[in-house]
């Protein structure tokens, strides 16, 4: 792996404060961490929701139809620690959440798997405290997919791995990708899901430009989609330990809970679930808290319950913080307070307290 340190090296060179400057955020140069502290103690809080590339990928796809660039605040590099100590995040959980590589071949989706998980593996090898990662296998492929994740687990030390809502606009809760989610309970590792604007499920142009409506509303929309039919199509049941994260407050689906508890109750609604869309929605699936205001997180928390939501950033985007909404929240407990911020995680991603 010496080309991967070289590159390491190179990247920090080329991109040293792009990614800060360009996002309006400032280098703390003396190194100081804002301390996130909760009933007079000190907590370590842990961020699922932190995004990066690679510029290897971005050559390689090169010529392709996938072909891209990568603007150089987004490549990963040392300079995510600044913003990570001015929010007081401690440990961040990186992932890689295009994936346009689901529409690669079996050959060029796996040399991007490799160059995206080696790569990951070695940054966080150099922060080990501040750092963890989660695969994003080529899911078209399922028994592929199965096998990255396993090698990733195994013997690059994921932690998981990240999906999108869709493969190509397939729905991954059919059976053919059982492998995949076998090898995530196998391994007891969680999944977390984070969409793509919606693209693959509606028209080119269904949602307008303006106000970047894919993400603002596509995003909630792709991931409601997921975990509905997760629920409805029976691959919660068919995997019951399975433990699934979305992005961004699990999208529409707490807002609309009532609506889909309902939903079997219909004449010729074929649902194969076994037990009420609550029952997952408080037991497998959990959310990140990118809700924005006091009023969404309340209504989450209602919803799902504290020990099901986990602290999300979207670093490096800059969208609001949700770091102190959640500390200066009334209506939690400090023993939530200290879940959502990172007890829940510490467990799940296996990181010490």
């Amino acid at each position: 792996m010496r080309h991967r340190r070289e590159f390491l090296k190179a990247m920090v060179n080329t991109t040293a404060g792009a990614y800060l400057f360009s996002h309006g955020l400032s280098v703390n140069a003396q190194g100081s961490r804002k301390r996130i502290v909760v009933g007079n103690n000190e907590i370590r809080t842990v961020d699922i929701h932190a995004h990066c590339v690679f510029r290897e990928v971005a050559d390689l796809i090169s010529g392709t139809s996938m072909n891209r660039g990568f603007p150089d605040w987004y490549l990963l590099s040392p300079e995510r620690l600044g913003p990570m100590d001015e929010r007081g995040i401690d440990v961040a959980a990186l992932s890689v959440n295009n994936f346009w590589w689901y529409e690669a071949d079996t050959d060029l989706a796996q040399e991007i798997v490799t160059i995206h998980d080696e790569g990951l593996a070695e940054f966080c090898q150099s922060h080990p405290d501040r750092f963890v990662f989660l695969t994003s296998p080529a899911l078209q492929f399922p028994e592929l997919a199965a096998k990255q994740l396993e090698y990733a687990v195994t013997e690059l030390g994921a932690r998981g791995a990240s999906i999108g809502g869709t493969v190509l606009g397939e729905t991954n809760s059919r059976s053919k990708y059982d492998p995949f989610w076998a090898k995530a309970v196998e391994l007891e590792v969680p999944i977390f899901m984070h969409p793509t604007d919606s693209v693959y499920l509606l028209r080119q142009g269904g949602l307008p430009a303006r106000a970047g409506q894919g993400n603002i509303i596509g995003n909630p929309l792709e991931t409601t989609f997921f975990l509905s039919n997760l629920i409805f199509d029976g691959t919660l049941d068919r995997f019951p330990s399975l433990k699934v994260c979305a992005a961004h407050g699990g999208g529409y689906l707490p807002s609309y809970l009532g609506r889909t508890e309902v939903a079997c109750a219909r004449d010729n609604a074929n649902c194969v679930n076994t037990r009420q869309p609550s029952d997952y929605v408080r037991d497998q699936i959990l959310v990140d808290s990118m809700v924005f205001s006091a009023e969404g997180l309340r209504h989450l928390v209602a919803e799902m319950g504290a020990s099901q939501i986990v602290y999300g950033s979207d670093q490096p985007f800059a969208w609001p913080d949700t770091m102190d909404l959640i500390v200066e929240a009334d209506f939690l407990s400090n023993d939530e307070k200290v879940a959502i911020l990172g007890g829940n995680l510490h467990q799940l991603l296996r990181i010490d307290p």
